[in-house]
């Protein structure tokens, strides 16, 4: 049995694909592309896919992740092009590897994200940031399936910070862009999250909804603070098998 990885996007209007929309998407893609799936066993079989820390809807990404095992081999970048020529513009299969390693999933322990504030001066975010980087604790609320639950969003925050202005944005409209690294733990403190912290810490409001988008998750490097590619040890293996 062969196992891919794949790393798939969610682009534009696509980010409010949930992720049972995505399963389903996903699911018709693989019958279309033909693709020799592994099923489970039991009354109900269902392809073997496994799908890792998906985004919360609502949200871009350019770094989602999932596995699939097959009963033939194939060549995992034609697979790549056929998966993605049979998906929706903005859901984009975008890299594939053989799996040669384990553990996929833990090597998820931390995320990128961008944060576009529309309607945000960048100095009123810059002061807001550096509040929320100096607060030893940053209590936010969230409502959950069990009610409402406080907690601290301030220690997974490893690094917070403002960008350079986007060079394609409006001269004449305020907005400011944030850099977000956030260790994946539980509960998960995701960007809206964060954005809540701002505004306790610092009364920052931002007039329309933030647009987010996830640029990277990996591997955590605690020592610099830059998230790795997860697929990276697959393509070492490989490259290691052909040079061997």
């Amino acid at each position: 049995m062969q196992r891919i990885r794949l790393r798939y996007t969610k682009r534009g209007r696509l980010r409010f694909t949930s992720h049972r929309d995505f399963q389903r998407a996903f699911e018709r893609a693989l019958r279309r592309a033909e693709v020799p799936m592994a099923y489970s066993a039991g009354f109900t079989p269902h392809p073997k896919v496994s799908y890792a820390n998906a985004a919360p809807t609502g949200t871009g990404s350019e770094a989602e992740y999932l596995e699939i095992a097959l009963t033939a081999a194939r060549e995992p970048q034609t697979l790549r092009a056929l998966l993605d020529e049979s998906l929706p513009t903005g859901l984009d299969i975008v890299d594939a590897v053989e799996a040669r390693t384990s553990g996929l999933a833990d090597r998820l322990t931390a995320s990128v994200w961008e944060l576009r504030l529309d309607g945000v001066d960048p100095a009123d975010a810059e002061r807001a940031v550096q509040a929320f980087n100096s607060a030893g604790s940053v209590e936010v609320q969230r409502m959950t399936k069990n009610g409402l639950r406080t907690f601290d969003a301030r220690p997974a925050v490893v690094r917070l910070e403002t960008q350079s202005e986007a060079a394609d944005r409006p001269t004449d409209r305020a907005c400011a862009i944030l850099r977000l690294v956030v260790r994946h733990v539980t509960p998960a403190v995701r960007p809206d999250d964060v954005l809540s912290g701002l505004r306790a810490v610092a009364d920052l409001a931002p007039p329309v909804p933030a647009a987010v988008t996830r640029l990277a998750q990996g591997l955590l490097d605690e020592e610099t603070g830059a998230v790795t590619d997860p697929l990276a040890p697959d393509r070492e293996a490989a490259e290691a098998l052909t040079t061997a």
